[in-house]
C-alpha cells in the first residue's frame, strides 16, 4: 500500500518545504493548506511562481530525472504535506499507465503556464504585468461567472511581476474603481473580462 510508506510534515507560514538545488528523494502532495513556488533572478531576487494548494503534487521532475530541485517551495498558510519516497513514486509511474498518463498531462500544462509565465514577465509595465497575471488567473465558474478563487496577496502578486506591493493595490483599485473586478472575500470576481483582456493589450491602460 501506497500509503504506508508516506510521511506527513507541518509547515507553518513562511516555512521552506523545499529548497532549490536540493536532493529529489521525496515526490509531494500538498495535503491542506497553500503553497508557492519560488525561484531565483540572476541578481538574487525572489520570484514567486505558481500556487499549490490541497490534493496537488509536485516534485516530480527531480523523481524522473535524479537532478535537484529547480525551485523552491514556501509555505504561504500552515500547510500539511505528504512526501513519498522516489523508490514507490517510480514503482507507481513504471506501473500504472494511468499515474504515468496523469503526470505527463500535468508536465505539459507546467510548461504551457512557465511558457506564459515567462510571456507576462517580458510585458514592459507592471500594471500590464499585472493584468496579465490576474487574466491568468481567472476561471469560469459554474454558472459562467469569471472569479480568481483564493486570490494571491497583494504582496505575493508583487513578487510574482517584479514590482512593489503599492504598485499592485493602485491597479487593483483602478479595476475596482471601473467596475472590471469585485472583490468577494478570498474570491475576485471578474466582472468585464473583455476590459481586463483589453487592459493587456493595451500597455496596461483601461480604455472605455
Amino acid at each position: 500500500m501506497v500509503a504506508s510508506f508516506l510521511r506527513v510534515s507541518e509547515f507553518a507560514r513562511g516555512g521552506r518545504v523545499l529548497e532549490k538545488g536540493g536532493t529529489g528523494e521525496h515526490l509531494l502532495f500538498t495535503l491542506s493548506g497553500r503553497l508557492q513556488v519560488v525561484d531565483l533572478t540572476v541578481d538574487g531576487k525572489e520570484i514567486g511562481l505558481n500556487f499549490l494548494g490541497a490534493g496537488d503534487y509536485f516534485g516530480e521532475l527531480s523523481i524522473i530525472d535524479g537532478l535537484p530541485r529547480s525551485a523552491s517551495v514556501v509555505a504561504c498558510e500552515r500547510s500539511l504535506v505528504a512526501s513519498l519516497p522516489r523508490s514507490q513514486a517510480l514503482h507507481l509511474i513504471y506501473h500504472c499507465p494511468l499515474v504515468a498518463e496523469r503526470l505527463l498531462k500535468r508536465m505539459a500544462a507546467t510548461v504551457r503556464m512557465a511558457a506564459n509565465y515567462r510571456t507576462i514577465l517580458g510585458m514592459p509595465s507592471a500594471p500590464q504585468r499585472i493584468f496579465a497575471l490576474l487574466n491568468q488567473f481567472s476561471k469560469v465558474a459554474p454558472g459562467g461567472l469569471v472569479v480568481i478563487d483564493n486570490m494571491p496577496t497583494q504582496q505575493e502578486i508583487a513578487i510574482m511581476v517584479n514590482t512593489s506591493r503599492e504598485t499592485v493595490s493602485r491597479a487593483l483599485h483602478i479595476l475596482i474603481q471601473n467596475g472590471v473586478v469585485e472583490k468577494d472575500l478570498r474570491r475576485l470576481i471578474i466582472r468585464l473580462p473583455d476590459r481586463l483582456r483589453q487592459a493587456v493589450s493595451s500597455d496596461g491602460e483601461l480604455r472605455a
